[in-house]
């Protein structure tokens, strides 16, 4: 299979499926929409999953698991919720095959295996965890739950993309529930505020908090609140959201409690969730025309050593001498591998490599250890340098964090060199057009505004940003007046 990459100028498109494929991070499935992520990519994830996971535990949250089949009485019982996911939802209705009798080859629905009640293929859950949680409630003493759950869902998207929009995804989905208000949108925003320091401390993809506006919030929430990032081609990606979602779900599966009063009321709740989508905003934010370019805290592999030689003996010599660096490096957690191969030649190696964005690279021959040193080079500025054996594994080590410094320093930069203030509608559309990024404009706060700007522009309100400043001025479509700016953008 031929390695070659499409030039991102050339076309964004092909460049971000190529580095998907030829990255060994996910393939296509027999099953349309449907993806494969295969181990490099399925690494990639579980060292994101062990991350949050931890950091949802360290904020009190327990990890339980939900079915996957939802009663469709139950699906339907928050009416928003369900007329938000319908178009997308996958129902089961039999529950057995049978063997044509026309064609003895073939396999068709048993027409008596039909189920009295169809079951929705899990597109989120809260319709399934609102019902356990009424058994689960009485009183305040039961109160919070703090639950979180690791799971696939299905959504039935017509028009899929790997990672980015597939009919099947892996994610994780909180749902908490509260005694009050206040302790239910504590919660909200305090999961908004972990996911923004996942995805930028351990992604080095720079995010933008913010609010949606009612048009854009979650089906069945009353505020969701989301992380947007921009990829470089100045476009958005929704990274993570966490919904405060009012007494909605309560009220639609009558989950009551007794207060300390004993007086009777509706849970509160919350829900939050980050997917597998996640890679492919990683994957649109660092890389470059030679591969992925992957931050060390979260690469499968963060260092790779390559040995350079010739014949048995000089493998051996090279051989003795890393197998000590290797077990220097793992010693202090530094995830590496030792690749001493032979069916492939070491210029292939430096290829394959860099394909898959392995932070750093050493390579090592036999003048290179008569000399006590190793050639390192670095994924994300593509500098080598001769480093002495002497003290490698805090050289490596310290390296490391640069390079995940570097990583955050550069997307923010980008981010930031991208966002622009426009007060009219040409400005608005040019810069969307020139594929400039993000836009800082005004809006008249109305759904039909934000409608119409979205049918002729093809972009969306991203968020209202948390820390955005009041600024009188006016609507860049209607004119009517406006108290701040919104972030506006076309998204993936």
């Amino acid at each position: 299979m031929s390695k070659e990459i499409t030039p991102r100028a050339q076309d964004y498109s092909q460049w971000y499926n190529d580095l998907v494929i030829k990255g060994s991070l996910a393939d296509h499935s027999a099953v349309r929409g449907c993806m494969v992520i295969k181990p490099y990519g399925f690494a990639l994830w579980e060292n994101m999953r062990d991350v949050l996971d931890k950091m949802f535990k360290d904020t009190g949250h327990q990890n339980a698991y939900f079915p996957l089949f939802i009663p469709k009485s139950l699906f339907e019982a928050e009416e928003k919720n369900a007329e938000g996911f319908a178009k997308e939802c996958a129902i089961v209705t039999h529950y057995r095959l049978k063997t044509d009798p026309n064609n003895k080859g073939k396999l068709i629905v048993d027409p008596e295996a039909k189920l009295e009640e169809e079951l929705v293929v899990r597109p989120t859950s809260e319709a399934i965890i609102w019902n356990t949680y009424k058994g689960w409630i009485q009183s305040y003493r039961d109160l919070p739950i703090l639950v979180n759950q690791w799971a696939n869902v299905v959504r039935w998207e017509m028009r899929t993309r790997l990672f980015l929009r597939t009919a099947e995804f892996l994610w994780q989905e909180g749902h908490t529930a509260h005694a009050t208000k206040a302790e239910a949108v504590e919660e909200t925003t305090k999961m908004l505020d972990v996911y923004a320091d996942f995805v930028e401390n351990w992604m080095a993809l720079p995010v933008i908090k913010g609010v949606k506006t009612p048009n854009e919030r979650f089906a069945g929430a009353e505020d969701t609140y989301c992380i947007e990032a921009m990829m470089q081609d100045g476009k958005a990606l929704q990274a993570g959201t966490s919904h405060f979602l009012g007494q909605n779900f309560a009220k639609a599966f009558d989950v009551k409690f007794s207060d300390k009063n004993n007086t009777q009321d509706y849970v509160w709740a919350t829900s939050w969730g980050v997917s597998t989508r996640l890679i492919g905003g990683l994957v649109m934010t660092h890389s470059d025309d030679e591969g992925l370019v992957l931050p060390p805290r979260i690469a499968p592999v963060q260092v790779v050593i390559v040995p350079i030689f010739k014949g048995d003996e000089q493998k051996a010599m090279i051989d003795e001498k890393m197998a000590v660096v290797v077990a220097s490096f793992k010693a202090v957690g530094i995830r590496v591998k030792y690749d001493n191969t032979e069916h492939n030649r070491p210029g292939w190696k430096f290829a394959e490599y860099e394909l898959k964005g392995v932070p750093i690279r050493i390579a090592v021959g036999p003048r290179d250890l008569e000399n006590n040193q190793v050639e390192l080079a670095r994924r994300d500025t593509k500098e080598k340098t001769a480093i002495s054996l002497d003290g490698l594994t805090e050289t490596v080590a310290a390296l490391l964090l640069e390079i995940q410094s570097n990583l955050l320093q550069r997307a923010t930069k980008y981010r930031d060199d991208h966002i622009t203030s426009v007060d009219t509608w040409d400005e608005f559309i040019n810069v969307l057009d020139n594929k400039t990024g993000f836009v800082l404009a005004h809006w008249d706060g109305t759904a039909e505004t934000e409608e119409k700007i979205k049918e002729q522009a093809k972009a969306t309100i991203r968020c209202i940003p948390l820390d955005n400043p009041l600024e009188v001025g006016k609507c860049i479509l209607t004119g009517n007046p406006s108290k701040q700016r919104v972030l506006f953008a076309r998204a993936y």
